[in-house]
Parts: structure tokens; sequence; C-alpha cells
């Protein structure tokens, strides 16, 4: 069986391989699928702007000047309560009786300082338009409010998910990448029109659920179209283009400052995919995997006519007894094992566990810190930037350390640089504004890499038969840190550094919990369940070695 499942891989790869890994016709190809990948990546995060906190205080009537009022004012602490050393966004000292004409010096013996009262107007800081402004979200008990936009955000991408796996598998990748994006675009447009909150909420997940599963079928079509060796380039490209659209929407933002306009400059673009119905091919793979045998020989005559080769039918034919080879590998893969065998090992369900903890942690990091960075004392698009500008770089040093450190160590000292750092930005002091985000930067680093090796890892150390669906699995449950994270900002009304401590809290535990999962690299990946349970006991041989690579 080994033997012939070789036979099933190589089949296509060698041809893609005569026709060119990475020639002309997949560069226009993958070029197109990374600028779909990057139109996702700027509708997934533009909540972040669209659902900021503002900085604002209260309007003191008779103080400030009913044109053009200042934000800062030398008299705001005879005016405005005081508390952790900022001024009160919502309250406001009581002005003293008959005291109420114009007073624009505002001397303390105009307010009594034994009674407050909540503000009806706001004065912002600076001239950004937020849905703060437009649903009336201002104050601590409706900070909520904001911060459910995210949640929201990240519910309906746990939904799309679950249903995006059966529509890619049945109706291809191409479709879903399309037209996931086509109705995602739709929701974001009216989502800049919509006159309430709830309203809001409720397109909000629309455009979530719909574009959910685009990143993975970009990430996909990008892989499959080109041969072994170039499989690590692109897929590391494609990460890559997640971090541009990250950068892209902070810069609109940045210019725009107003989020109904920053709503249609996002979700307009998005539109202009329905052109890649006739752009770019659909999966080879997954036409083989479909029995399209003539719809992928199509695709490859094409190929090789845009690379400038030569391709012949007798090749093509390899495509037909490989569909046949495929069948009787899955059915002979179905035989090794079941589910309930795998229930029933111990040391699987113990490993499915702590992946599925670790999973959490990792989008629990990874959101947590893109979004809390807009909260840092600094230029919060800078920062932001600065934020998703270090994935990259991640992004190329997981590729080298997974293989030379293994996929253990390199797991384990990603959480730990990024729990360190998260516990160390708490003791910087709020001055050091360079020091604090260097230490910031390390940490986001550090869960982009950890959630890049684990993808590697989960997929590495379960059984064939199993894997897609234990991977499912533990990316469902990732989905929970993501609707958790964007509440972090919640707990800074409990305690300012309370955020960044469960960052860390999270992060060490997750780290210690890798030492439950076996190391695979140069591993054969396991067929069987017993074959799972045996991975990583016995360092691995030259022919283990061979095979892997």
């Amino acid at each position: 069986m080994t033997v012939r499942r070789t036979n099933v891989e190589n089949s296509l790869d060698s041809i893609l391989y005569r026709l060119g890994d990475f020639g002309k016709y997949q560069i226009q190809v993958f070029g197109l699928v990374c600028v779909a990948v990057i139109l996702h990546s700027v509708v997934h995060i533009v909540y972040v702007f669209t659902a900021m906190d503002l900085n604002y205080r209260c309007k003191i009537p008779g103080c400030d000047a009913t044109w053009d009022p200042n934000f800062d004012q030398p008299w705001l602490p005879s005016a405005i309560p005081i508390v952790n050393q900022k001024t009160d966004k919502c309250f406001r000292y009581q002005l003293v009786p008959n005291r109420t004409e114009p007073n624009l010096n505002c001397t303390e013996d105009v307010f009594n300082y034994n009674a407050v009262e909540r503000c009806d107007e706001f004065i912002y800081s600076g001239v950004e338009t937020t849905i703060l402004q437009e649903y009336d979200l201002q104050c601590d008990e409706n900070l909520w409010k904001l911060t459910m936009v995210g949640t929201m955000n990240s519910a309906g991408q746990f939904v799309g998910l679950i249903i995006s796996g059966f529509i890619s598998d049945r109706y291809g990748r191409k479709m879903l990448l399309i037209w996931g994006m086509v109705l995602c675009a739709i929701c974001g447009c009216l989502k800049a029109f919509m006159p309430t909150y709830e309203l809001f909420l409720l397109m909000e997940f629309l455009d979530a659920a719909f574009g959910s599963g685009s990143y993975i079928c970009g990430f996909v079509l990008g892989i499959e179209l080109v041969g072994p060796k170039k499989r690590v380039l692109t897929g590391t490209t494609i990460s890559c283009c997640y971090a541009v659209g990250e950068i892209l929407v902070a810069f609109a933002a940045w210019s725009l400052k107003h989020w109904r306009p920053l709503l249609l400059v996002c979700y307009i673009p998005p539109l202009f995919l329905i052109t890649y119905l006739w752009l770019i091919p659909e999966s080879i793979r997954w036409n083989l995997s479909k029995g399209q045998v003539e719809e992928a020989k199509e695709t490859l005559r094409k190929l090789a006519r845009v690379n400038g080769k030569e391709i012949s039918e007798k090749e093509l034919e390899t495509l037909d007894v490989q569909e046949i080879e495929r069948r009787d590998c899955s059915e002979s893969l179905e035989k090794s094992g079941s589910i309930l065998e795998a229930v029933k090992s111990g040391v699987l369900m113990v490993r499915l566990i702590a992946c599925c903890f670790c999973w959490i942690t990792c989008v629990f990091l990874f959101y947590g810190l893109t979004l809390n960075s807009v909260a840092l004392n600094g230029n919060h698009y800078v920062d932001f930037i600065l934020t998703a500008l270090v994935e990259v770089p991640a992004y190329i040093v997981c590729n080298f350390i997974v293989d030379t450190m293994g996929r253990k160590k390199s797991l384990c000292g990603s959480y730990l640089l990024t729990g360190t750092a998260c516990l160390a930005f708490i003791f910087i002091p709020p001055a050091s504004r360079w020091g604090s985000l260097a230490v910031y930067l390390i940490g986001k680093f550090g869960a982009t890499a950890s959630f890049t090796i684990l993808y590697v890892l989960t997929s590495e150390m379960f059984p064939t038969h199993l894997r897609h669906s234990f991977m499912g699995t533990c990316s469902t449950f990732g989905r929970c840190g993501s609707m958790i994270s964007p509440q972090t900002p919640l707990l800074a009304q409990i305690w300012e550094p309370l955020p960044l401590i469960s960052f860390g809290v999270m992060s060490l535990a997750a780290a210690l919990l890798t030492m439950i999962f076996p190391e695979t690299v140069n591993k054969k990946l396991p067929d069987t369940v017993k074959e799972a349970e045996d991975i990583g006991k016995t360092p691995p041989t030259v022919k283990e070695t061979i095979e892997r690579y």
C-alpha cells in the first residue's frame, strides 16, 4: 500500500515538475489568488477600526466654545474628575447654582466638587469617527457593545467554517473563494448604511460567515497548483499576504478616519472577484478527487501552453490510473482503523484535548494582541501596522526552525516567548514608548510563530483517515479563542494589566502542554492509530528521513 500511495502522490507532481514547478501560468494564477487573500484579510480585520474605542471627554457648557472646541484645556482638572491619572470620559462636576452663565475661564468656584453628573455631549481628541458616535456607544457601560462587534465577527467565521468545508468539498475551492467573497462584500457594503446597532451586528455576522472559508480556499488553490518544491514558498507567501491586507486596511483607516467610507473602500473591491470565474482554474486535485479528469487535463494543457511546454496525451492518461489508485488507497486506509479505535486510544485522546487547548490559546493570542495594539500608548495606526508587519519575519523564520529545532521545541519556545513578552510588558514604564512597543512586537512574533508551527504539528501527529477530522476539531475549538479575544479590553476595566496577564498565563500553560506532543520531524505520516501512538518514540531512521522528503 505504501508504494501505491507514493505513486498516487507523485503522478500529478511529476507532471507539474516537468511542466514547471512555478512557471508563467502558475505565477499568473498565484498572483490572482494572492490578491483575493489580501482582500479577504482586509474585510476580515477592518472591524478593528470601524468599532474602535476613541479618546473623548465631557463637553462643559459655558466653558467649551460652541465653535471648534479644543480637547485639551488648562481648566479640565477643575471641571472633570481625574480617575487613574486620566480625565473621566463620561462625568463632570456639577455647576454651582446660579453660576450657569458662560465663563470661558472656568475657574474653580464655578463647580461643586461634592457632586458629579453624567454628560450628554462629548468632545473627541481626534477627527476619527467610528460606530461609537453613530450608535451612541460612549462610556464604560457600553464598551461591551464595541467589543461585541469582534466577537460577532468571530462567531460568523465559526459558523461559516463549518459550512464552508462542506461547500468546498462539494462544489470546489474556486466557487467558494469567489462567491464567498462576493457575498461577503455585499453584506459589508450594506453594513455601512445600517440604521441601528443591532442590524450592524447582523451584517457583521453574515459578512464574516460568507467570507470565512476564502482564506483556506486561496491557500489550497495556491499550493495545489505548484510542484512539491515550491509549496513552502507559496504557503509562506500566502501567509504574508494576510499581513499585507492588515497593513493596507490600517493605512486606509488612517487616511479616511471615518467608518462609513472605510467600509466601502474595503468591501467594494472584492465584488470584482466575480471575474475570477473566467480568470482562474479549479484545483486540479479537487477535479481528480471528484472524478472530473477531463477538467484536470484541460487545465494541464493550458498550463503547458502558457509555460511553453508540451504534454502528451499518454502522460495525461496517467491521471485516469491515478484516480483508480486513489480510490483503492482510500478503501485500504478506511480498513486500517476507525474513529472508534481512535476514541479508545488514551494517547490520541489526551493528545487531542491538549491540542484543542493549544489551538484556543494560539488564536486567542494572535487576535488578542492584534486587536489590543490599537490601545497602546502611541499612534494606534502605526502600532497596528507594526504589529501586522512583524508577522512576516515570523512566517519566514518558521520555515527554518521547524526542521532544524523540531516541531515540539519550536512550538514550546514560541509560546514561552509570547508569554514572557506579555508579562514583561506590564513592568515597562508607560513613558518608555519604544521599549514597550518592542516587547509587545516580540509577543506578537511568538504568537504568529506558534500559530504556524501548531498547524504543521497537528497535521502530522494524527492517523491519515482521521487527520482532517481532528484538525477540523482543533480549528473549530480555536475559534473560541477568536470569539473571546475581542472581549479582552473589558478586562482592563477591572485592572489595566489584566489582558496581558491573561495572554501570558495562557501562553505558559500551553507551553507546558506541548510536552505531551510527539516530535514529528523527519517522521513518516502515520496511517493507522497504532502508528500515530508510536510516532516519536524512536529516533527517525535513514529510510524514514528519505520517505519524509
